[in-house]
């Protein structure tokens, strides 16, 4: 499902316009975001929650040339799976 097929059946099962749901959808990630960007998480209990992790600088290797590399420290999103969803999807 893509962000366009969200908007529908958000749209259709809410009774919103879908100019509505999509600035809904919208605001919804536009929170997420600048709330991981500012190192805060986001939980929705049950579903899951957003949060961020740091990654150490390493030393990599090209597969093409199989060059030593320098991987720099950086910030990257995570995502954990809460106990409802993670029952929903085992069924």
């Amino acid at each position: 499902m893509n962000k366009k097929e969200l908007i529908d059946v958000v749209a259709s099962k809410t009774e919103l316009s879908k100019k509505d749901t999509d600035n809904v959808v919208n605001t919804i990630l536009d929170v997420i975001t600048d709330t991981l960007v500012g190192r805060g998480t986001v939980a929705f209990t049950g579903f899951g929650t957003f949060s961020t992790s740091d990654r150490a600088a390493r030393a990599g290797v090209n597969p093409l040339t199989k060059e030593k590399i320098q991987i720099a420290a950086t910030t990257v999103p995570k995502f954990k799976a809460g106990k409802t969803l993670k029952e929903a999807i085992k069924k």
